[in-house]
C-alpha cells in the first residue's frame, strides 16, 4: 500500500469525520482519480519530439499515455486532420496515491520561488485543477535529454461535494497551498 494512501486511511478519514460530522463512512470525500493532460504545439509535429514527450510523460506517471488526434481540419490553425494535437493519462489506484505523493513532497518544492499553489484552482465541485509550466522539476527528468520544455495539467478529482470539503482534503495529504481557504 502507498505511503499516502496509509495516511489517507489512518490519519485524514478521522479528521474529515470529525471536522465535518459525516453521519456515513462512505459520506468522506476521497480521491477518485488524477488526470493529466498535454497539448502540443507545431514544433511537437515531429515524431521523434512526440515519441520523446511522451516517454517523458511515462516515466513521470508509471502509465502509457494516449495521444490525442485532430477530428478535422482548422486551417487557421495549421492543423490537419488525425494529426496529433495532445496526450493525457488517467490516474486511479495505488499510481495515483505514488504520483500525488512525488506531486506534493518531491516536484512542487523543486519550483523556483515557490510560494505554494493557489486556493483558487477549485471548480465549485470539489475538484483541483493545477498548471505546470514545466517538466523539469520532476526527479524522474534527465537534464541532458530534455528535448523541449513543456507543461502539463494536473486534474485532481474528488468524491467532495463542496470545495472547502475538496480543499481539507488536500490540505490534510499535504498539499502546500499559499493561503487558508
Amino acid at each position: 500500500m502507498q505511503r499516502l494512501k496509509s495516511f489517507y486511511l489512518k490519519e485524514v478519514v478521522s479528521n474529515l469525520q470529525s471536522e465535518f460530522n459525516y453521519s456515513n463512512v462512505n459520506q468522506i470525500p476521497k480521491i477518485k482519480k488524477i488526470v493529466i493532460n498535454r497539448g502540443f504545439d507545431e514544433s511537437c509535429q515531429n515524431s521523434k519530439i512526440l515519441d520523446i514527450l511522451l516517454t517523458e510523460l511515462n516515466m513521470i506517471s508509471g502509465q502509457r499515455a494516449v495521444v490525442t488526434l485532430a477530428k478535422k481540419a482548422i486551417a487557421s490553425f495549421k492543423v490537419k486532420e488525425k494529426m496529433p494535437v495532445g496526450m493525457f493519462l488517467t490516474l486511479r489506484g495505488e499510481k495515483m496515491y505514488s504520483f500525488l505523493d512525488r506531486l506534493i513532497n518531491l516536484a512542487l518544492p523543486r519550483i523556483r520561488d515557490f510560494q505554494g499553489i493557489s486556493v483558487k484552482s477549485f471548480d465549485g465541485y470539489g475538484n483541483y485543477n493545477l498548471g505546470l509550466s514545466e517538466q523539469l522539476m520532476f526527479p524522474e527528468i534527465d537534464f541532458d535529454k530534455i528535448v523541449k520544455v513543456q507543461g502539463m495539467d494536473i486534474s485532481i478529482v474528488t468524491t467532495a461535494k463542496t470545495d472547502k470539503e475538496a480543499y481539507f482534503l488536500l490540505k490534510s495529504l499535504g498539499m502546500p497551498f499559499n493561503s487558508n481557504f
